[in-house]
This record gives C-alpha cells, structure tokens and sequence, in this order.
C-alpha cells in the first residue's frame, strides 16, 4: 500500500509540474502580447508633427490691431497674422489659427491647444524660464510723440516741467517721470494721442509701432516723434520647451522672408517702414 501511494505521489508530482509549466509558459505569452498591444509608438517630434496633421496650430488674439485684428468683412487679418501664415507656408502646412484672449492665452499654449503663438509677445527673461522663442520678429522702441508744431521739446530730456500724458501701469511713464515730467494719466494711446492734438498735454512717451500704425492709418494727423530709446524690446514666436525642431523651423522660416524681401512687404503694409530692427 505504501509502495503504491508513493507511486501516486509522485504521477501526480509530474502532472503538478507539467501543469505549473505550461501556466507559466501561457502567462508569459500573454503578457508578451499584451506589451506588444500596448506599447505606445515612438513619439513624434512636434516638427513632425505638425507636419504629419497638416496643420500649423496658432494662438492669438484677434483683437489687438495692427497686429491680429478683424478687418471690416470679419476676417481675421495683421501684421503677426499675416507672417504665422507665411510660416506655416514656408513649413508646407496650413495656418490654423486659435482666437484666445491675452489672459488666457499662455495658459492655453500650456494646455498644448497650439503648436505656437504669435501674438506680440516680447521676449523677457521671466519668459525664457518656462517657453522657448523664434528668431524676433519685430522690434518696438519707446518713442518721444509730441504736436507737429512742437519746438520746445527735442529729446527726453526735454520733458523737464511739461505734462506727458501716461498710462500708469506702462513702464513708458517711468520713462517720463525720470526724465522729470509732470504725469497726466490716460487709458491708453489713442487717448494720449486725443490729450496731445487738442493741447492738453505736451508729449506722450509711447510704443513706437503704435505710432507708426497712427501715421500709417491717418497720416494728416498733426503729431511728430521727436526721439526715441535706442534699445527696443523684441517679440517672436512662443513655445512650449522641448519643440527645438519646430522652432529652429519657424525660426528659420521667418530669416528667409527677412532675406528674400516677403518680410519688408508686410512691414511696409502695416507700417510703412521695416520693424524688424
């Protein structure tokens, strides 16, 4: 009885172990495929991308003339506007562009919502922290605007005494305020520039492209600039880090139209003169 026991003992012993075996065996498979089904492919480079959906994704506003604005049929129209759609161009993809308030608008590139933003947006260290920029694109300076008739004031120094309509919140009335003129706050440039024509002030210290839209747009009116910083402040594309392909192609994009003359047109449109320097 105990020789036959132990005999039984051990085919089922065998059988036990054959059974773990192929269990093992079967597991293994199943998870092998269950990897080869999950495994995500290789991730694309944002480069590829975009190019891959055809489409180049733009941030904007749409409501910040010259430079993304509605024209009076409604379409979406501007200077930054006008160079994405020559990028994406010069990429081989349509411009797609995402009307976003300024507000709201880096919150929306951080979302991954656009590829890119063009937008005015000037390059600040603060910036550099968290996104990457293109090549700039545009230049603003700080200028010195005062009334067509005007011989007092010259140069900033100038300002010493007279009334310089300012934006409080802008740092060009810190502009003013060095150069020891008497603040009169305004809303905002067009105001200043009602404040100016009308007398009620003597100058205005304000955004350079501002004022060559106005000249632009309305060139009877009677304001000059007088002077202004030598050191602008530069705006270009934004992205989210870790695009370098995208956006060494933009930026190499928007150096070929500076070279091949597109860049100049489209200045020279909004206005009249280049703004890249």
């Amino acid at each position: 009885m105990k020789k036959i026991s132990l005999m039984i003992l051990l085919a089922l012993t065998v059988v036990l172990v054959a059974a773990c075996g192929n269990n093992a065996n079967n597991n293994t498979g199943a998870t092998n495929e269950g990897a080869a089904a999950t495994a995500a492919p290789a991730e694309q480079n944002s480069l590829d991308a975009v190019k891959a959906s055809g489409k180049l994704r733009i941030g904007t506003e749409g409501t910040y003339a010259p430079f993304t604005f509605h024209d009076a049929d409604g379409k979406l129209t501007g200077f930054d506007v006008e160079i994405a759609q020559e990028v994406a161009k010069r990429l081989g993809v349509e411009a797609e562009f995402i009307e976003t308030q300024w507000d709201g608008i880096f919150a929306g590139m951080d979302a991954k919502r656009f590829d890119v933003i063009f937008n005015q947006v000037s390059i600040t260290e603060e910036r550099k922290v968290k996104y990457d920029f293109s090549e700039p694109y545009i230049v603003s300076k700080a200028v010195l605007i005062v009334a067509e008739d005007n011989q007092d004031i010259t140069k900033f120094a100038d300002l010493k005494g007279k009334k310089a309509g300012q934006s409080l919140t802008s740092n060009l009335s810190e502009i003013a305020r060095e150069n020891g003129a008497e603040i009169v706050a305004t809303e905002g440039f067009n105001q200043a520039i009602d404040l100016l024509t009308s007398g009620r002030i003597d100058a205005t210290v304000n955004d350079g492209l501002s004022y060559l839209d106005l000249k632009k747009q309305k060139p009877d009116v009677k304001i000059k600039k007088v002077d202004e910083i030598a050191e602008g402040s530069e705006s270009a594309a934004v992205f989210l880090k870790g695009n370098d392909e995208l956006v060494k192609a933009v930026s190499d994009a928007i150096t070929e139209m500076k070279n091949d003359g597109t860049y100049l047109t489209i200045s020279e449109k909004y206005f009249g003169e280049d703004v890249s320097k």
